[in-house]
């Protein structure tokens, strides 16, 4: 945890929306104002009977001053951390939070975004819509549910300033208005934007049709929230050069715990290669990446990468 830059943060309201979906506002325990965020923000929680950091996107209007507001997924497949939530964020219960944060940013430049949110990976998109509107943009905002029925948001949705922009689809209605990206997503264009965030499937198959059209990959914004990710290989050598170390990880381990039992302090959040919040510097070697966070370029580049998750072929040299 980073004492320096955690807060207090207390649940001002809550609400349990269709989907088993918490919405949860939080504001400052001092009174004072929230910080600003821009579209696409997260704030990490710390849940500490767990001992873990979670991330959660930001849905508020960017230019409420007033609290923050999240929406949490209770779901039973994870490690706990949803379900927690769930539990604790009673009326007047406190966190210790980071952030804002924000590796999903909205460019605001852009004549056309399209937004594309598979179940609550809506959240950032609706913060992204709010913002949008406000601005005067062009955008379509794509919401993809099982059912109606579990599709949170929806009443204010329906009932925003920019409803006209939303676009449900359900996976139990009619082919005709299910999602279909041949039909939904635009040309090509240097003007265009795509955001999209969901389940690691649903975003596999839009960022992949996205890019096969030829929509290219600094045009296409994903943010991951939850990834299966396989920790386990051979075993490899790390050398930490500025700390004067060689370390072994082994089958089993990952760069960030064995660092850590060095003495090494390295900042780590989701374990899952999704927040970015582990990025290290990578001075030699190849990198097996393993994260969903850096961009294919930025694997190319092999100058940085996700120790929660990633590993290696051969020595690794990191700056650290």
């Amino acid at each position: 945890m980073n004492i320096d830059t955690a807060r207090k943060l207390k649940v001002s309201a809550r609400s349990d929306d269709r989907g088993n979906i918490a919405r949860i506002r939080l504001v400052p325990e001092d009174g004072s104002a929230v910080a600003p965020f821009e579209a696409g923000a997260h704030l990490d929680i710390f849940l500490p009977d767990l001992d873990l950091w979670r991330q959660y996107s930001l849905c508020s209007d960017p230019s409420e001053t007033q609290f923050y507001e999240i929406g949490v997924l209770r779901d039973p497949a994870s490690r706990g951390g949803s379900e927690k939530v769930h539990e604790t964020a009673v009326v007047g219960a406190v966190f210790t939070v980071e952030g804002p944060r924000n590796h999903f940013p909205l460019e605001e430049s852009a004549q056309t975004t399209v937004l594309l949110g598979g179940g609550i990976g809506v959240t950032p998109m609706i913060a992204m819509a709010k913002r949008l509107h406000s601005a005067g943009k062009d955008f379509t905002l794509h919401y993809c549910t099982r059912s109606e029925d579990v599709t949170a948001f929806m009443d204010d949705l329906k009932a925003a300033p920019f409803a006209a922009n939303v676009v449900f689809h359900f996976d139990d209605r009619d082919a005709v208005q299910k999602l279909d990206l041949a039909r939904d997503l635009p040309a090509p264009d240097a003007g265009t934007h795509l955001y999209v965030c969901g389940p690691q499937g649903f975003m596999d198959w839009v960022i992949s049709t996205a890019e096969e059209a030829s929509h290219t990959t600094d045009h296409v914004h994903r943010e991951y929230f939850s990834a299966d990710v396989d920790l386990t290989g051979d075993s490899f050598e790390v050398e930490c050069r500025e700390s004067g170390i060689t370390l072994t990880i082994g089958p089993d381990d990952t760069i960030a715990k064995v660092l850590a039992k060095a003495g090494i302090k390295v900042e780590v959040k989701c374990e899952e290669g999704v927040c970015g919040t582990c990025l290290t510097d990578v001075l030699e070697g190849d990198i097996d990446h393993r994260d969903q966070f850096l961009t294919a370029e930025e694997r190319e580049d092999g100058d940085v990468m996700c120790v929660c998750c990633s590993r290696a072929r051969g020595t690794l040299v990191l700056d650290i």
